[in-house]
Parts: structure tokens; sequence; C-alpha cells
């Protein structure tokens, strides 16, 4: 029987490793700003939306740039020393985040939050993996891995809108700070100090070249957030920030090629396949960024969507992930199937997505009909996370592969998106531009007194003009986002070759959905 040796001896063994599951889940459940509470942020604190979206990139640079250390601290420490800091630092962050307006300190509050988080999600996943695969097996982890990340991040988002609706924004953030003072408590009673591995000291970190990494990170997510807001190189402040991008890349590049064991080291872009693997995954989260830029502009602006009634869309969402999740494990696991084609299914759901949302923008929509475009958004994303994470996997040794990693979710997490909604940004600001021009010969005075003497008069014929065009945009980048999919869709298509060497032949298209589809018939035949 499986047995945590962190645990007291008098605790049930059956229950440990169900136990750390839970912890882990209260710990992707928090977050430093819960973005399913945005405008009620905003709105209180009298911050523009840059400000509160900065917040929750600080959140994830922390998660993302803290993965290189995650082993030197369980050499370090012992397992109940990491857990107790990590809930207290979560428990903290969440308190000070809930009042702090100061955004300098806010976001490093937000950044010290997203080390805890990953710091106690690590802490206790590595110690069940071998409950989950006794062989280590990336192919199950993965997926369950994802099973908990993916799915805290819609529940959160759903919570925290509806704690907006039935109270204050700031009760999610007593929620989890109560959580975390239990689950500390819990620790305190059952959990012993244990340690696999000798106590090795933090000799040897490069800590300049993690505040370098740090710093790179947070002013690229800068400029890319502002970016739009500031008019972009019509502003000193841009021309600043992409100077001192400049000047950190260049003194992370000198470090790296001077410090033999640098923070990232540059053996991590020697290996054959991670250069195009972090490419692609740069690409693929540029086009997801259509959720944060498109799928929230035309809930909020053109269907006047408030936080809670936008809610219901986490759980299409969530259902989607879950889904995905299982996909992946019957593809990789199950049947060892290559993955490029893994992603070619990812790819498809997302243009499905693209497709479905194309079609049916306008401002007249039933809610219901986002349903299954949001399932395969969902589905899209958790089955090429885990593509790209099992295939760096693969592709890399085990010293390098968390600085892989760390390297994978800074794209993926923090600036692969951000690309993709700065541009969609700017083609949204010309495309509605264009649309209010082509629009404006048809207003004349003859035309604005037939409208004065309808119904609702001249402000709701304006209303009604304004999210028309602002629709009009939204349909026109979700157009261009369709081409930039199939364009990512075809390279696969082209380089349809196994990223592994042994992996087991790859059976026809039609043979393999016959193969999938076949027991869901059978049992859909037996129902009846």
């Amino acid at each position: 029987m499986f047995e945590v040796p962190a645990f007291k001896p008098w605790f049930p063994r059956k229950a440990q490793p169900w136990v750390y599951l839970f912890i882990a889940a209260c710990f992707q459940l928090s977050a430093a700003r819960y973005m399913g509470a945005l405008n009620g942020m905003i709105g209180d604190e009298s911050l523009m939306r840059e400000d509160v979206l900065m917040c929750l990139y600080a959140n994830l640079a922390g998660m993302a740039c803290y993965f290189p250390l995650l082993f030197r601290m369980k050499f370090r420490f012992t397992n109940k020393t990491l857990l107790r800091a990590a809930m207290l630092g979560v428990a903290v962050t969440n308190l000070l985040t809930a009042y702090v307006s100061w955004l300098p300190l806010l976001w490093l509050c937000c950044f010290i939050e997203g080390a805890c988080k990953i710091q106690g999600t690590f802490e206790c996943m590595s110690n069940v993996q071998l409950w989950m695969t006794p062989t280590r097996d990336f192919r199950v982890f993965f997926p369950v891995l994802h099973l908990f990340i993916m799915g805290a991040q819609q529940i959160n988002g759903w919570g925290a809108a509806w704690c907006e609706f039935f109270g204050d924004w700031r009760l999610t953030h007593w929620i989890i700070c109560g959580l975390m003072l239990c689950l500390l408590l819990f620790q305190h009673v059952c959990l012993r100090h244990f340690r696999i591995f000798p106590k090795t000291p933090l000799w040897g970190i490069d800590w300049l070249g993690m505040a370098q990494w740090v710093a790179l990170v947070m002013q690229l997510a800068a400029l890319l957030n502002y970016g739009d807001w500031l008019d972009w190189y019509n502003s000193p402040t841009t021309w600043i920030l992409t100077g001192t991008i400049c000047l950190t890349s260049a003194t992370i590049l000198r470090r790296m090629q001077m410090l033999p064991h640098a923070f990232i080291s540059r053996k991590v872009f020697k290996f054959k396949h991670v250069v195009p693997i972090l490419v692609l995954i740069a690409l693929c989260e540029m086009l997801l960024g259509t959720e944060y830029m498109l799928e929230e502009m035309f809930c909020e602006e053109t269907l006047h969507y408030t936080d809670y009634m936008g809610a219901w869309r986490y759980w299409p969402a969530l259902l989607g992930c879950w889904a995905g999740c299982g996909f992946a494990y019957w593809w990789m696991k199950m049947h060892n199937f290559t993955y490029i084609r893994l992603a070619v299914v990812g790819l498809l759901a997302l243009l499905a997505y693209l497709v479905q949302m194309y079609f049916l923008i306008s401002p007249d929509i039933a809610r219901g009909m986002f349903f299954w475009p949001v399932v395969c958004r969902g589905f899209a994303a958790t089955v090429l996370g885990i593509m790209f994470m099992i295939s760096l996997h693969d592709s890399m040794d085990f010293l390098t592969f968390f600085q892989g990693l760390s390297l994978f979710n800074m794209l993926h997490m923090v600036l692969g998106s951000l690309f993709g909604v700065a541009l969609y940004a700017k083609l949204f600001g010309w495309c509605v531009a264009d649309a209010f021009a082509r629009y404006a010969p048809s207003v004349n005075s003859g035309s604005v007194a037939r409208i004065a003497q309808g119904d609702g008069g001249v402000a709701s014929f304006v209303e009604q003009m304004v999210d028309g065009n602002l629709a009009v945009g939204i349909k026109t980048v979700y157009g261009v986002a369709i081409f930039g999919c199939i364009l990512v869709l075809a390279g696969f298509l082209l380089y349809d070759a196994p990223m592994r060497r042994h992996t087991r032949a790859m059976q026809p298209w039609r043979a393999l959905g016959r193969r999938f589809l076949r027991p869901l018939v059978r049992r859909k035949v037996a129902a009846v």
C-alpha cells in the first residue's frame, strides 16, 4: 500500500495521497487577483484594466520563473517546512492584495503568491507521483496534473464572480486565506518533518540571473499590456521600456555565455526540438489569446454582460479541459500515438472554436449558443498544453528539464497570449475605425430626423450602431485568427512525422476515427 512518509504513523495510509491531491487543488484555487471579479476590482479601486491585468501577469511570472528552484528547495528543506511556507505565503499575500493599492507593492505581492502557489503544488504532486504512475510515466502524470491546473483555473474564476455578486470581490481573498490557515493547522497536526534526500545547501544558484529573467518577463509584460493604451511608439514610455528590454536581454545572453551554471543554461537551446517547440508554443498561445481579448470584449462591450452573467462560460470551459485531459491520456498512454498528430487534433479544436465564434458574433446572440465554442476552446488549450509539455520532456534531459519548463511557462502563461492580445487590440482598433468610417456617410440630417421619430430615439440608434460596429470589428479579427490557425495547422500537417523514435506506427485518420467512435456507438446501442 502506498505511503507518504511525511505523514505521522497514525494517519490512515489509504487517505494520504488523496489528502495531498486535495491540498494541491487548494493551492491551484488560489491566486493573487481573481479575474472573475475583474470589473469589481476596477470600479472599487479606481484602477485601469491594464493595472489589474498586470497583477495577473506578475502572478503568472512568479510561477514561471520559480521552476528551476523547485528541486533545489526540495533538497534543502523538509516537506513540512516547504508546505508551511507556501501556505503562509499564499494566505498573507491574499490578504495583502485585497487591500494594497500601491501598484509596485501589489505586483510584488502577486509575484510572491505565484512562487508560493507553484511551490506548494509541486511539493504535493511530486510526493504522490509514484502513486499515480509507479514508473514515473509523464504521459500519465501530465494529464492528471492538468486536471487540477485547468480545472482550478475555471473554478476560481467562477467562484470570484459569484463572490462579487453576493458580497464583495474581497470575499474570495478571505475564503482562500481561511482555507490556507485551516491547511496550516492540518499540517501542524498530521505531518512531520521528512527529507527524502540528504540536506543540500542552496549554493550555486544564480540569483542574479533569476532577477534578470524576472525583470525581462515583467518588462515584456508591461510593454505588451500597456502598449495599446500608450499608443505604442508614440509614447516615450514605450521607447524607454524597449531600451530596458534590449539591455536586460543583452545582460542575460552575456551571463549565459560566461557562467556554466546560469539560471537558464545555454545548453537548453542546444537540444534538437526545444527551439521549435518554444516557437510553436508562442504561436498557439497567440491564437488562444482571442479568449482574453475578443471573447471578453464581446461579452462585456457588445452583450453588456456583468462578471456574474459571464461566469457561466467557466463550466463549458471546465468540461472541455477535462475532456482534453482524458483524450490526451487515451492518445499518449493507451495507444502511444505520435505527438504531432495530437497537436493536429488540438489545433482542429482551436480552429472549430474560432470558426464558430466568427459565425456566431452578433449583438442578438443567445447566451447558450456559446456552449460548444467554449468547450472546444477548453479542449484545445488543454490538449496543446499537455502535448507541448510532454514533447519538451522527451526532448531534454532531467537536469535541464525544469529550466525548459520555466521557458515553456513564460511563453505559455505570460508572453504568448500577451503577444496575441496586443496584436488583436491593434487590429481591432483599425477594424472598428474602418467600420465607423464606412457607416458615417449613411448618416445625414434626414436619417437623423427619421431616427429621432422612431422607437427609442437617437440614443437607442447610437447604442445599436456602436454595438454593431464593435461586433463587426470583433468578427473581422476572428477571421484573421482563423487564417493564422489554418497556417499553423498546415505547418503541422506538412511536418507530419513522430517526434519520438519509439512510437507505434500511426493508423490512417479514418481508421483512427472508427476506432475511437466504435465504443461510443456500442454504448449508445446498448442503452437503447
